[in-house]
């Protein structure tokens, strides 16, 4: 029985090894398939300007009439308020239907960014111009404009330029190291552990058949008063240009369960953005 059960095991093993087989290459030779899988790296570094429009998942609206506010922008009540739901039986859960919001987002290099959120004739905004941040939160019953948080200020400066992490990436002050195979949604992709500049460490998931990126580790979370592991997951990937950009994006919460999801619609590349874009909202 016990040589039975090692058996098993052994097989069990193998077969999940073969799941996640991958060819043996180094970071290098990623790094290169890589670029060349999303268009190039010339092609990309020709690229100083973005912008995208789509939806974006803002939260959840019961038969009931309740409604939990964009996670971006929800109280510590409405946080945990979701974190409940998230726990409700099947049938319950069944009755949640996902609001969306329409969006708009310019970026310019090295990383600044502008986010606008739309919504019953008001607009929620995020700036970050490479150096200070703002945000208007009226959804939130804020209308005046605030500063970023230096905890927001920080991350906002380790976000990635807009042509990716490894395009140029020893320019950018990152290391990479090969961290093994894994599966991610089924399919073998590589593990790189990302050394950023400032010290932090994120990971970046490689398709290994598509050599695209299919998952990257974002910063911690606080919900429901514990800190929680976040990724974003890539999918639906269409030529802009070409140029492969992932047309949508999934965040995924450890423990909580559903998902938040980015659908991109609309992407321009290059277009001329004037200096008040990245400026304190008026």
């Amino acid at each position: 029985m016990i040589l039975r059960t090692l058996l098993l095991c052994s097989l069990a093993g193998a077969a999940l090894a073969a799941g996640v087989n991958a060819p043996n290459l180094t970071v290098q030779q990623i790094v290169e398939r890589n670029a060349a899988a999303r268009g190039g790296q010339g092609a990309w570094q020709r690229v100083h300007s973005m912008t995208l429009a789509g939806k974006m998942d803002a939260g959840k609206q019961r038969k009931d009439g309740g409604e939990i506010a964009n996670t971006t922008l929800k109280t510590r009540a409405q946080a945990r308020a979701e974190a409940r739901l998230a726990l409700l039986k099947p049938s319950q859960a069944a009755a949640v239907k996902v609001i969306q919001l329409p969006f708009e987002m310019s970026l310019e290099r090295p990383v600044k960014l502008r986010l606008e959120v739309p919504f019953q004739g008001q607009t929620a905004v995020q700036v970050y111009d490479g150096k200070n941040g703002w945000k208007l939160r009226p959804f939130l019953g804020r209308h005046e404009v605030e500063s970023y948080t230096a905890q927001e200020i920080k991350l906002a400066a380790s976000q990635q330029e807009l042509d990716g992490a490894l395009i140029n990436y020893a320019a950018k002050g990152t290391t990479v190291a090969l961290d093994g195979v894994e599966s991610v949604d089924g399919h073998a992709a590589y593990k790189l552990k990302l050394t950023l500049k400032d010290g932090n460490i994120r990971h970046l998931w490689i398709d290994a058949q598509t050599f695209l990126d299919a998952k990257v580790e974002g910063a911690p979370r606080r919900w429901d008063g514990k800190m929680r592991t976040v990724a974003t997951y890539f999918h639906d990937y269409k030529s802009v240009s070409g140029l492969m950009i992932a047309h949508r994006l999934e965040t995924r919460i450890e423990g909580v369960s559903g998902a938040e999801n980015i659908y991109v619609d609309r992407v321009a590349l290059n277009p001329t953005l004037a200096a008040s874009v990245f400026a304190k909202p008026m």
